[in-house]
C-alpha cells in the first residue's frame, strides 16, 4: 500500500502556491511601508503595513511547512500545518462574526477617538499637517462638525474646480471628513471580507488534504510494521 501520488503532489503544489502568495503579500507590505507617508488620523482605524507584513510571514512559515510535510510524508508536518490552518480559519470566521455584528459600536468607537482630536489648531503640528492632507485627499472639512472645527478655514478645504452641489458652499467643503473615513473603512473592511472569504476557502481544501494525506501514511505505517 502506497500514499496516493496524486494528493501528495496536490498538496504539495498547494502550500507552494500559499508560500509564494506569502511572498507576495510581505514583498507588498514592506513596499509600502518604506515608500508611503502615513497619516496618524487615518492610520490607527485601518490596517497597518505592519500587520500585513506579519499576515505575509505567517503565511510563508505555513506554506513551508505545508510542502515539507508533503514532500517528506511527515506527519508531524502535516498536524502542525493542519492546526495552524484550522486556527486562521476560525480567527477569520470570528474577525467576520464581528466586524457584521459590531459595526454600530465601531462607528462609535471611532468618533470618540476623533472627537479627542478636536479642536484640531490645538494638536501637534503633524497631526495638523496630516489633517489638512486628509481634507485635500477626501474633499471634506473638519473632523465632526465641518469647517466649523476651525477657528481659521485652511486652503485644504477649498474646493476646487470640479466641486459642485450641497458639498461645497461659499468655496469651502462643507462635509466633515467623519463620513468619509466612515465610508472609506466600509469599502476597504468590504474588501478584507472578500478577501478573507477566498482565503477561507483555499483553507478548506488544505486541510482536507492535509488530513488525507495524514490518514494515508498512517494507514501505510502500520501496514508496513503489521
Amino acid at each position: 500500500m502506497a500514499v496516493s501520488k496524486c494528493v501528495k503532489y496536490l498538496l504539495f503544489f498547494f502550500n507552494l502556491l500559499f508560500w509564494i502568495c506569502g511572498c507576495i503579500i510581505l514583498g507588498v507590505g514592506i513596499y509600502l511601508k518604506v515608500s508611503k507617508d502615513g497619516n496618524s488620523i487615518t492610520d490607527q482605524y485601518l490596517p497597518s503595513f505592519e500587520l500585513m507584513i506579519a499576515i505575509g510571514v505567517i503565511i510563508m512559515v505555513i506554506g513551508f511547512l505545508g510542502c515539507c510535510g508533503a514532500y517528506k510524508e511527515s506527519r508531524c508536518m502535516l498536524l502542525v500545518f493542519f492546526i495552524f490552518l484550522l486556527l486562521i480559519f476560525i480567527l477569520l470566521l470570528a474577525a467576520g462574526i464581528l466586524a457584521a455584528v459590531k459595526e454600530d459600536e465601531v462607528k462609535k468607537w471611532v468618533e470618540e477617538k476623533l472627537k479627542q482630536i478636536t479642536p484640531i489648531e490645538s494638536q501637534p503640528q503633524n497631526v495638523i499637517n496630516d489633517m489638512e492632507k486628509l481634507q485635500r485627499e477626501l474633499r471634506c472639512c473638519g473632523l465632526m462638525k465641518g469647517p466649523s472645527d476651525w477657528t481659521k478655514v485652511p486652503d485644504s478645504c477649498r474646493c476646487n474646480a470640479t466641486a459642485t452641489g450641497e458639498k461645497c458652499s461659499s468655496a469651502v467643503y462643507q462635509e466633515p471628513c467623519y463620513n468619509k473615513i466612515i465610508d472609506y473603512m466600509k469599502s476597504n473592511s468590504e474588501v478584507s471580507l472578500g478577501i478573507a472569504f477566498a482565503i477561507a476557502v483555499v483553507l478548506i481544501f488544505g486541510m482536507i488534504f492535509s488530513m488525507i494525506l495524514f490518514c494515508q501514511i498512517g494507514k501505510v505505517r502500520a501496514a508496513n510494521t503489521a
